[in-house]
């Protein structure tokens, strides 16, 4: 079964959900941190309506159950293979390995890797049900919530979500990355991409509901998986795009990420800041590659 294929099971059902009040924020930065070419500026005044969204990224085992309701088949698994971090494939399966992506080598083909083998055919989800299921392309997070009903953020209903109604900050819960000496988030420690210290408590993904949540209640906004957005992809649309329930371009080659991973570091991809972007095609699947869900209210 794919994309064109997946009914909603039923009516969406927002009592699990968070709801957003919506209104005006400051959305984008200026910061000397952010990557301009990102299209991470100019700060612009933004509205957004209502909305509701799920407290965590969709788990392993939840996106169990909207296979085993459908028979929908991931991307990864057509394809026959995705994106793993080099430090998480097993001596067996390394022995397989060919390729590797250009420029960033670090992330190796692994055959048979998908959302149900997360470093290889050698791997499983059993320990990781309540993780984020990864490995699942833009294409994967559309159909899941399809059949829940549900649908993916746009752009500014995430960031204006993950700010917790803090404004301009830098991260969901303020300026500074550790408070007190606590981490806040899963992101790599160490020397990137070879040492992972993994002192915040997680070399790979962590539980979807891990640290401290932000003022909305809402989990690892920061780090752990990086979540599609429904926009495509522009570092110019939005300077004169819309500013009321901006939606993004009309088209593009690249869908927008959000929220940093795992792998994130202050001297590689400094992406875990809130107004930190990314993109990938929609058709593409790696192990820090999640999603959440939203609904209007």
């Amino acid at each position: 079964m794919d994309l064109t294929q997946v009914q909603a099971k039923s009516n969406c059902q927002t009592e699990r959900m968070i709801y957003i009040p919506g209104g005006k924020f400051l959305m984008g930065t200026d910061d000397q941190e952010g990557f301009p070419s990102d299209g991470e500026g100019p700060v612009r005044e933004i509205s957004v309506n209502p909305f509701y969204i799920d407290a965590t990224t969709i788990t392993n085992e939840e996106f169990k159950r909207f296979v085993e309701d459908t028979g929908f088949q991931t991307e990864a698994e057509t394809f026959g293979w995705s994106y793993v971090f080099h430090l998480f494939v097993s001596e067996a399966t390394t022995l397989q390995v060919k390729n590797s992506a250009q420029q960033t080598p670090w992330w190796w083909v692994v055959h048979g890797a998908d959302w149900l083998h997360p470093e290889g055919p050698d791997s499983g989800i059993q320990d990781r049900m309540d993780h984020p299921v990864i490995h699942v392309s833009w294409n994967d997070a559309v159909a899941y919530c399809r059949w829940a009903g549900k649908r993916l953020l746009t752009e500014a209903e995430w960031e204006f979500a993950a700010r917790g109604g803090l404004v301009q900050k830098r991260y969901p819960w303020g300026d500074i990355l550790k408070p007190d000496g606590r981490h806040m988030c899963n992101i790599w420690q160490g020397k990137f991409p070879e040492k992972n210290h993994a002192s915040d408590g997680y070399a790979g993904t962590a539980p979807a509901k891990s640290f401290e949540p932000n003022g909305y209640g809402l989990y690892n906004v920061a780090g752990n998986v990086w979540e599609w957005c429904s926009d495509w992809f522009s570092p110019t649309y939005h300077i004169n795009g819309a500013k009321d329930n901006p939606t993004g371009p009309p088209s593009g080659d690249n869908r927008v990420l959000r929220g940093g991973s795992y792998l994130c570091h202050a001297s590689y991809c400094n992406r875990y800041r809130v107004a930190a972007r990314s993109k990938n095609t929609p058709d593409s699947s790696a192990g820090n590659i999640g999603f959440r869900c939203a609904a209007d209210a």
